[in-house]
């Protein structure tokens, strides 16, 4: 998430009751993941397994529970609970404004653009030309799309992130982390019925140009698509996943987070991809592996009754010898 503008370290270090040690001069520019981070960025972490990984990252200025050692030029402020402190910021500077409007009066549209009835489109929110909402489409505060871009009905663009601080020793477990991010669409992109696309948590939701999804389509916070992909029906998407050019996921494809999926990569209906899978291939079954190679693999898996049937009829012909 950027900010409008430039912010002094020091009105962030009072904003969340930080001590502020190093670069206390500079200014911060957004908030940020550790995977999404650059110079200029705030991030935060509260866990020494993270230290090292946040220090060295791109990110400038470092939220941390701990006094640490650190490159010259970056700055820590130093607060108990980091993650309430990224909770503080996010409020205070992306603030939960709800519109009872069905239109925001902060939203525009482009030339051209319909916005057909029972469509509602939050604060700041910026169409581009030529598009088709159709009704019942929900897009929330933020978010940003091209032009030509078409929304069938019942879709939801900009829900928070299903993304949670978990904690064992508070009351309840889980802790919402507030979404500040956004969802960006770019040109020509078409989106069915009943599809839901989350925003970052800090960054951004990314729809590459050209790229059409069918009804029931679920994609993650922070997930980056490319150009020209196509999503068949109840294809689901976890978040901080990248998705490159021209990849076709068929139908109740199910993909794992923070991994991906290579240019040109065809991924085969009903398939589950938990790790990486390089482009230019297709891919079959769970895990998801080369197609080729998964159809000769059901084919011996259905000979095993037969092979079975073998290997005691051979048993019993040396027993009676």
């Amino acid at each position: 998430m950027k900010f409008d503008k430039p912010v002094p370290l020091s009105e962030i270090a009072s904003l969340i009751g930080a001590e502020l040690i190093g670069n206390t001069t500079a200014n911060a520019t957004g908030i940020n993941e550790i995977h999404k981070v650059e110079n200029g960025d705030l991030v935060f972490v509260d866990h020494p397994k993270y230290y090292d990984a946040c220090i060295q990252s791109a990110a400038s200025f470092i939220i941390i529970n701990k006094q640490v050692d650190f490159p010259e030029g970056k700055a820590l402020l130093i607060t108990s609970d980091p993650f309430e402190a990224y909770q503080t910021i996010i409020r205070h500077f992306r603030p939960f404004n709800p519109s009872m409007k069905m239109i925001s009066e902060t939203s525009a549209a482009g030339e051209g653009t319909v916005i057909m009835p029972g469509a509602y489109i939050g604060n700041h929110v910026t169409i581009g030309a030529n598009c088709v909402i159709h009704p019942n489409v929900t897009i929330m505060d933020h978010c940003v799309l091209g032009d030509e871009v078409v929304i069938q009905a019942g879709t939801v663009i900009g829900s928070d992130a299903f993304y949670y601080n978990k904690k064992t020793n508070r009351e309840i477990h889980y802790k919402r982390m507030l979404s500040g991010g956004r969802v960006v669409i770019a040109n020509g992109v078409e989106i069915g019925a009943g599809c839901t696309i989350d925003r970052g948590v800090s960054g951004d939701t990314f729809i590459g140009a050209g790229t059409k999804m069918d009804n029931l389509v679920h994609i993650g916070h922070d997930t980056v698509v490319g150009k020209n992909c196509l999503f068949a029906a109840q294809v689901g998407i976890a978040g901080a996943t990248t998705i490159e050019d021209n990849v076709i996921l068929w139908g109740q494809v199910g993909v794992s987070k923070t991994l991906t999926i290579g240019k040109d990569a065809v991924v085969l209906a009903q398939s589950g991809v938990p790790s990486s899978l390089p482009g230019g291939k297709t891919y079959f079954g769970y895990p998801a592996e080369d197609a080729g190679q998964k159809k000769r693999e059901f084919v011996w898996i259905k000979r095993i009754p037969q092979l079975w049937d073998l290997v005691m009829k051979q048993k019993r012909e040396r027993e009676r010898e």
